[in-house]
């Protein structure tokens, strides 16, 4: 697994960056100088979440120089955030055969393949960027995974705060709660979970915790039902202990952005409810008309590293920038976490003298109280939210700048679907009809 794919239930802190222009063009340069200023060019677009343009000009570099690895891999990267997998497939394995061994290529086209359920496809690439687990695990699903049966679900919170908590059902038990959180990647269950449903572990591996580790396990779950919404044969995870107790009691287990991705999602944070439909075209069309009812206009949905849901929004003024949208997990007060020097740059005001230890995938971080004068994704703002600085976060650890995420308590009055169809989002306040 990616390392920062592992999930703390601690761990709110997404993505990093501040945003960064693209660079100008350097006039009457030489061939190869005109090649650098070309990736360059390309590299600053991609980086400030120009990803289309940023995508051509990887193209045109393409054009004049066949052999370029960077920009091969970084144009199939561009697909892939869109979920344009033929194009993704097309670059990464160009990528692929200029390098067999290239970790980061190696890496998306896993990721692109588990997107389309291609597991057996995807674990020889996990096996090059070495994740043991990951190729075990896949290589192991048979069948037609994420089976969904059933049209439409309701799924009422059962709480809110501090999490959002709804019930399933694993393996046709009891109704169990579970949280949800797209900053994780598939559905988990506590380990007294797993060993109620039977579930034997096809991989194990020990992963960093907090200030320790704990054991992961990876499976295959036969059902698990939300409401009228029933998905079988579905890639599951557990963490143990060294003695195999459950890592963490609160609820029986949380449901990743993985299984999001494979239904039309709306988090109806207004209405107290997860609706969950079956992907067709119908339900997008029906989406879009309520949308457009409801005064909501799409945002460009962006989905990076197995996980990381991203959109359109601003943060203090900022002008429209790329940022973090997550949804679930232990949302505490914060409406959003603003990362790197962000806070600093957009003059926004931050208590340094009231630290919040907390963690960050897993680690230790500190955290400053903040308070911007509006941040907004669409026409949902939000103005003198409290939210939280963490001024050390890495600037860009996906490759392009966030300078910030959106969390918990930004949602509340509004419902979010996520269409990872046509990769929109929608926003828009109140219940979702």
């Amino acid at each position: 697994m990616a390392a920062d794919g592992e999930w703390g239930r601690r761990s709110l802190l997404r993505g990093a960056a501040v945003v960064a222009g693209a660079a100008a063009t350097t006039p009457l340069l030489g061939k190869a100088a005109t090649a650098r200023a070309g990736v360059s060019d390309a590299d600053a677009l991609f980086k400030a979440g120009k990803f289309e343009q940023a995508g051509r000009a990887y193209e045109e570099i393409l054009k004049t120089d066949p052999t370029n690895l960077h920009a091969a891999r970084r144009r199939g990267y561009v697909g892939l955030l869109g979920n344009r997998f033929a194009e993704a497939e097309k670059y990464l394995k160009m990528a692929l055969r200029l390098a067999p061994d290239d970790n980061d290529a190696n890496y998306f086209l896993a990721d692109c393949y588990i997107r389309q359920d291609k597991f057996s496809l995807s674990a020889p690439h996990w096996q090059a960027t070495g994740s043991e687990a990951y190729t075990k695990w896949f290589a192991a699903i048979r069948g037609e995974a994420y089976q969904v049966h059933g049209d439409v679900a309701r799924v009422p919170f059962q709480q809110l705060d501090p999490m959002p908590l709804v019930e399933a059902s694993v393996n046709g038990g009891p109704p169990k709660r579970f949280t949800f959180y797209t900053g994780a990647p598939n559905l988990s269950v506590t380990s007294t979970v797993a060993k109620e449903a039977g579930l034997s572990p096809v991989a194990s591996e020990k992963v960093d915790y907090e200030n320790g580790f704990v054991w992961a396990h990876y499976g295959i779950l036969d059902s698990f039902k939300l409401g009228g919404i029933e998905l079988r044969n579905v890639p599951v995870g557990w963490w143990s202990t060294e003695s195999g107790d459950d890592v963490d009691a609160e609820g029986d287990g949380m449901i990743g952005t993985w299984l999001f991705y494979h239904l039309l999602t709306t988090f109806d944070y207004a209405g107290r409810s997860l609706v969950l439909r079956r992907r067709t075209p119908e339900t997008a069309r029906n989406a879009r008309a309520a949308a457009a009812r409801a005064g909501a206009k799409p945002l460009p949905l962006w989905l990076a590293r197995e996980q990381y849901v991203h959109s359109r929004g601003s943060i203090a003024g900022s002008g429209p920038r790329v940022v973090g949208v997550n949804f679930g997990g232990r949302g505490g007060e914060s409406a959003a976490v603003v990362f790197g020097e962000t806070a600093e740059q957009l003059q926004i005001r931050t208590d340094y003298d009231r630290p919040i230890e907390t963690f960050a995938q897993s680690h230790p971080a500190v955290t400053y109280p903040c308070y911007p004068k509006e941040i907004r994704l669409g026409d949902a703002v939000a103005k003198e939210i409290y939210c939280e600085a963490n001024p050390k976060a890495a600037l860009a650890p996906l490759g392009f700048d966030v300078p910030a995420a959106f969390f918990h308590s930004f949602h509340k009055p509004y419902n979010v679907t996520l269409d990872f169809t046509d990769m929109k989002l929608y926003i828009a306040r109140g219940k979702a009809t």
